[in-house]
């Protein structure tokens, strides 16, 4: 098959990219591995699975129509109604058409003397196009944890991105999850409802803060589809596209009342406030975030009845906020329930999968249910599973092993003409939807720039990625996050290689990316090398 370009993946990005195309009167072709639509929200539909974003501040903003008749109904949307939405988009455009599901690329390699990528299915079948659009999220690649014996298991087992689509029985049963990140969080606080025991195995605990959802009655929903354009707005001028902005006052600017009662209140609102919305110095001052990081302690001993438990609870190796802060619905209250037990496995490893459970300290403990919540392959990991190959065949991920992680953008790579990347590497995270608009937009900007001048090649140069790869390094200097283990310093200790800190992702404000992007097309893409 040939068409004018292939998007790798059918997600929120990918779906998007293949409407913009379309409205340059180009050809595309989706190639997505699963049956169906909606990237993330396809994959990850384990119990608790929802947004930690606003919902309507989250989906598409790009059709007024789209806006008018859909409703969301909870503050925070589940899983099932987003991929429903997901569904509806992918309808409502006709975008199925140029969909080709079941199909995994394994390989994606660029052809001088035609100038096109030649694309390589699991099935065998090749297929070609001149531009090359990946759409694969920056956390799509589930990772397993490094512990023998893992398909010895007898019983049902999976990890959360995987988790399957007729669901899995847990009621009365015994169900290990492994891992406290978001996914876990999610996933613990849903199972232990009906769960006959569930056993919690944390090696790392997070700072978690109170999600605080509620339904969104049609009243409710008719006032936010008023404020469409004054939402769209406010995420278009804050740092991470939350409704969230940092308060312009530092930490002892205040009185300690003053901030005991603003944490407070925090606290107390939806949403990511208490991380987005705190001192401006709470991510960079490490007394400010030690004293936040207390009150935080403080709450979590209230909500957890044993002494012993909370502490558990509580990390000891890093400040609040300084990893990615899971939201939670009474979380914490979860190890109050008898059906519930918490293992500490940094203090009591654990030794092996059994076929009948976990071995832990030579004692073996039955389960009939194991659950996997061990994340991703952060930003990089996805691309590291294709054979993406530029320019004299060099691979992506060796070039990247070679010379450290560079990019222009996040979204192109010295050496690979005619590829981007939404959502890649060193690219605006946040309220991923409203960087993935900005990002699809700057993409077929581009691509309309050379078709409008009949040119076949458009490839970033060395010193623009260099020059874009340094700015990201500079930024994130003096935050301490960097100082800290996390996906979003690189560091994945289940994947070979990932055991060193790096600048995997942009740290500066959404703002400033964007100008910075803009200024390249007004520019006339000048650090591009075309013909």
């Amino acid at each position: 098959m040939t068409c004018d370009a292939i998007i790798i993946g059918a997600g929120i990005s990918g779906l998007y990219q293949l409407l913009k195309l379309r409205q340059l009167g180009m050809t595309a072709r989706i190639f997505e591995a699963g049956t169906g639509v909606g990237g993330t929200w396809y994959w990850n539909r384990y119990p608790g699975a929802r947004f930690d974003s606003e919902s309507w501040s989250y989906g598409y903003s790009f059709s007024p129509e789209l806006l008018e008749e859909w409703d969301w109904t909870e503050h925070f949307s589940p899983q099932p109604k987003t991929l429903e939405y997901l569904n509806l988009v992918a309808d409502k455009f006709d975008l199925r058409r140029d969909i080709r599901f079941n199909a995994t690329v394994v390989s994606a390699h660029w052809r001088e003397p035609t100038r096109d990528w030649e694309v390589t299915l699991q099935d065998g079948s090749r297929h070609t196009a001149p531009f090359l659009i990946t759409a694969i999220g920056p956390l799509s690649a589930p990772t397993m944890p490094k512990i023998p014996g893992i398909e010895e298991f007898k019983g049902v087992s999976c990890h959360t991105a995987r988790w399957p689509k007729e669901g899995i029985d847990y009621a009365g049963k015994r169900v290990a999850v492994i891992g406290t990140g978001a996914t876990g969080v999610q996933t613990i606080q849903e199972v232990a409802k009906t769960a006959g025991h569930l056993t919690v195995f944390q090696r790392t605990p997070n700072w978690c803060a109170p999600l605080h959802n509620r339904p969104i009655p049609k009243e409710e929903m008719a006032e936010i589809r008023k404020r469409y354009p004054e939402i769209f707005k406010r995420c278009q001028e804050t740092f991470a596209c939350f409704m969230h902005t940092p308060d312009p006052r530092g930490t002892f600017e205040v009185t300690p009342d003053e901030r005991e009662a603003f944490w407070e209140k925090l606290y107390a609102e939806p949403g990511f406030g208490i991380w987005q919305g705190n001192f401006r110095d709470i991510l960079v001052d490490r007394e400010a975030n030690r004293l936040l990081s207390d009150f935080v302690a403080r709450k979590i001993r209230q909500r957890v009845k044993d002494p012993a438990t909370a502490e558990k609870l509580i990390p000891k190796n890093h400040g609040f906020g300084t990893r990615r802060v899971p939201l939670e619905t009474r979380y914490y209250e979860v190890y109050n329930q008898p059906n519930v037990s918490l293992v500490d496995i940094k203090a009591t490893p654990i030794e092996r999968i059994t076929e009948t459970g976990l071995r832990i300290a030579g004692k073996d403990y039955a389960f009939d249910v194991i659950i996997y919540a061990t994340g991703f392959d952060a930003l990089t990991g996805a691309f590291d599973r294709i054979d993406f190959r530029g320019t004299g065949g060099e691979g992506l991920k060796d070039k990247w092993k070679r010379e450290g992680l560079q990019t222009f953008l996040g979204v192109e790579v010295p050496g690979f003409p005619n590829m981007f990347m939404l959502m890649g590497p060193h690219t605006a995270l946040g309220n991923i939807p409203r960087s993935i608009e900005h990002n699809v937009e700057w993409v077929t900007g581009l691509i309309k720039h050379m078709r409008e001048r009949k040119l076949t090649r458009a490839e970033c140069k060395v010193e623009a990625a260099k020059e874009w790869t340094d700015h990201v390094i500079r930024i994130a200097d003096g935050l301490l996050s960097m100082e800290i283990d996390s996906w979003m310093t690189g560091i994945n200790r289940n994947v070979e290689g990932k055991d060193t800190r790096s600048v995997a992702r942009y740290t500066g404000s959404a703002p400033a990316y964007r100008e910075r992007a803009d200024a390249v097309a007004v520019g006339g893409y000048r650090e591009h090398s075309f013909a």
